[in-house]
């Protein structure tokens, strides 16, 4: 079963002629999300080949431009290939407004639902049955959010021989695999423990621009296997950093390791650093597994069997 994201953009404000700005696209079992969609969103996608027909959820962190100007063009090239499915975008008061003017004289063939994110809260905006995806606050300049993308609790494995060995039911096999021991020919319990195995470990994803180091966000992100978080300048601009509300490398490498997560990843970085290198070697000198974004990259997690 798939869990990764793909990085469309990693730029931060100004987009340059190799990074675009903000974009990821998550995949669940081949389930689409797109986080945030900066200018030219459609294009990555287009470019990597990604199925972006199969969006069908959209989650925006914030109203700054590089994080949404590229949502107009791409509900406007949904309607232009014929969508017919809901559209379901998560953000902020105040872009419903901005998509209802730009599509006012431009009609849409599809309906878009839209879900307020309410800033400060923690809450959960999506959930089905293997996925849950839930929002925090960050530090910014305006009102800001990250995301989380978790797995829910699986089920115990089955032991591959005891299906036919006892002879179970579909329904036998559906209650062993939430917990229940088993009556074998009326007169024998077989304990559960016996029949099944743990089940594999819910995987997660969190997503953290922009902000600036920011402690609180430990508590939402602790032991997520893959963090993206911005990492907008080197260490020696610190103090633009803290006045643009923004983070170090260093800095998101502070929170990764306070978290015990299992990879971050960062990005978002200003437009002046033409190789990310000396960010990254700063980074990893609190956090050693920590990589720089690649646009076009797919990060995977894969499932761990619980010991």
């Amino acid at each position: 079963m798939t869990f990764s994201v793909t990085i469309l953009g990693s730029s931060s404000a100004l987009p340059t002629s190799n990074r675009f700005p903000t974009a990821h696209l998550f995949n669940s079992n081949e389930r689409f999300f797109l986080i945030d969609c900066g200018e030219g969103t459609q294009i990555q996608l287009r470019r990597f080949r990604l199925k972006f027909s199969k969006i069908n959820h959209i989650f925006i962190s914030h109203l700054h431009g590089d994080h949404y100007f590229g949502l107009f063009g791409l509900i406007s090239s949904f309607s232009l290939l014929g969508r017919k499915s809901d559209l379901h975008i998560y953000a902020h008061t105040g872009l419903e407004k901005m998509i209802e003017c730009q599509f006012k004289e431009n009609t849409i063939n599809y309906n878009i639902v839209f879900h307020k994110i309410s800033p400060q809260k923690v809450a959960v905006l999506y959930e089905d049955k293997t996925l849950k995806i839930s929002t925090f606050p960050l530090k910014h300049r305006i009102p800001a959010n990250g995301f989380l993308f978790k797995e829910r609790e699986r089920e115990l494995n089955l032991r591959k021989d005891v299906i036919s060995k006892f002879n179970l039911s579909i329904k036998d096999i559906q209650a062993i695999k939430k917990g229940s021991d088993y009556l074998w020919e009326d007169e024998k319990l077989i304990k559960n423990n016996h029949l099944t195995y743990p089940p594999d470990q819910s995987r997660s994803y969190a997503f953290c621009s922009d902000t600036a180091y920011y402690q609180e966000v430990v508590g939402f992100i602790k032991n997520v296997d893959l963090l993206y978080h911005e990492a907008t300048f080197a260490e020696d601009m610190k103090e633009m950093a803290k006045k643009t509300t923004h983070s170090t490398a260093k800095q998101a490498a502070e929170i990764a390791s306070k978290a015990n997560v299992g990879k971050l990843l960062i990005g978002h970085f200003s437009s002046r650093y033409k190789d990310e290198k000396l960010i990254e070697n700063e980074a990893k000198e609190v956090f050693e597994n920590t990589e720089t974004v690649i646009e076009g990259k797919t990060y995977s997690v894969d499932i761990k069997r619980k010991a």
